[in-house]
């Protein structure tokens, strides 16, 4: 009996820890349900934190995105083509009908000193950029936009700017440039009298006369290329003139390839057409915007430098140019050049003063360089979540 009691005491002994365990259990688990919400609202909190803190990393605001953008485009604003207000200022329809007409000649200009622009009274237009220049166009390459127009349709002397279409049309009759051509006394300039230090006898490759043509407007050798052209100079001249008929110049003619005559006359627009075509080929642009060159002649090695300040001006990037002056035409400048986001072709004639034609231009780019870009569209992608 007295072992059977004990058993039975460590029965109920066993059954009452047993019930005390599953009340602990049972405890446990409350207090575990009861802390869970608590434990999965921080959980949930930090992760929120977490992701915050990545998206200021990652994904800013779609204000610090604007500003971003804003920034991107202050750096590369000069990629952005410039937009401005068109500017187009014309003489009294009398001195725009003049063209060719008999008001001014080379006689009237010489004995008073003054361009066939100033006897017409071109120079009385007055334009909001101040030019120098009677006559002046600036017009986007690529798309034609006129930005500036002044007198363009005016007709008037070219002077040197004729050795442009000059150098066109030897480039494209494909004669070779390594044939050997002689100045002659056929060269020399009767007309002007103008100096050269190319002198009667000396030997250059045709590649070297258009080189000096282009850069130096040497007038011998741009004279002794329409000599050297197959059928002599007369078929030279009418070539010029096809040419300038086939590229729609209405207003040119040519007597010579120099530009010592008052007889080769164009118009602005009609040379920004032959600068266009011109620029299609890599000669003369290479040739147009070499900064000097040295030709050897004899013995000696002569050295000759473009004529244009503005080719070895670092700030410009210039595809083309030519410059010219006889005092019947003034000062005068055509060019291909890359600014504030376009690739504009400026034209220049008649301008007054030594070196008005390249302050022109100057003008023109300041001007340009300060009007604002314009971006037809930014698009931002953004985080929804930030």
């Amino acid at each position: 009996m007295p072992q059977v009691q004990a058993a039975s005491g460590k029965s109920k002994e066993r059954t009452s820890q047993s019930a005390s365990a599953k009340k602990a259990k049972t405890k446990k688990a409350a207090t575990r349900q009861a802390k869970a919400p608590r434990k999965n609202a921080e959980r949930l909190s930090k992760k929120k934190s977490d992701r915050a803190r990545v998206a200021k990393v990652v994904a800013p605001s779609s204000r610090e995105a604007r500003a971003s953008v804003v920034r991107a485009m202050d750096r590369d604003d000069n990629r952005l083509p410039a937009r401005v207000v068109p500017v187009s200022v014309e003489a009294p329809a009398k001195a725009q009908r003049l063209g060719r007409t008999v008001i001014a000649s080379t006689a009237a200009s010489a004995s008073s000193g003054a361009s066939f622009g100033q006897i017409y009274g071109l120079h009385q237009t007055v334009d909001p950029l101040d030019l120098k220049s009677s006559v002046a166009l600036v017009l986007d390459q690529e798309t034609n936009e006129v930005l500036l127009s002044k007198n363009s349709e005016a007709v008037l002397p070219i002077a040197s700017l004729t050795k442009l279409m000059t150098a066109l049309v030897v480039v494209e009759a494909r004669q070779p440039m390594d044939d050997t051509i002689t100045i002659t006394s056929e060269d020399v300039d009767t007309e002007k009298f103008s100096s050269s230090r190319l002198a009667v006898g000396t030997t250059l490759s045709r590649g070297d006369a258009l080189h000096l043509a282009l850069m130096s407007s040497e007038n011998r050798a741009a004279h002794a290329l329409g000599r050297h052209y197959p059928g002599g100079l007369p078929a030279f001249v009418q070539a010029m003139n096809a040419k300038a008929r086939l590229l729609g110049m209405h207003d040119t003619h040519y007597v010579e390839p120099t530009g010592l005559s008052s007889q080769n006359q164009s118009s602005a627009r009609d040379l920004a057409s032959l600068v266009k075509s011109a620029y299609q080929q890599p000669t003369i642009r290479e040739l147009s915007t070499s900064t000097d060159y040295a030709v050897q002649v004899g013995a000696r090695h002569l050295q000759f430098r473009t004529t244009n300040s503005l080719v070895r001006n670092p700030s410009w990037d210039i595809g083309l140019q030519k410059t010219g002056y006889i005092v019947e035409a003034g000062r005068c400048l055509v060019m291909q050049a890359r600014m504030a986001g376009r690739k504009l072709i400026m034209v220049f004639l008649d301008s007054t003063g030594k070196y008005s034609r390249q302050g022109d231009a100057e003008r023109v780019r300041k001007w340009l360089e300060a009007a604002p870009r314009h971006v037809d569209s930014v698009n931002l992608k953004l985080d929804p979540t930030s």
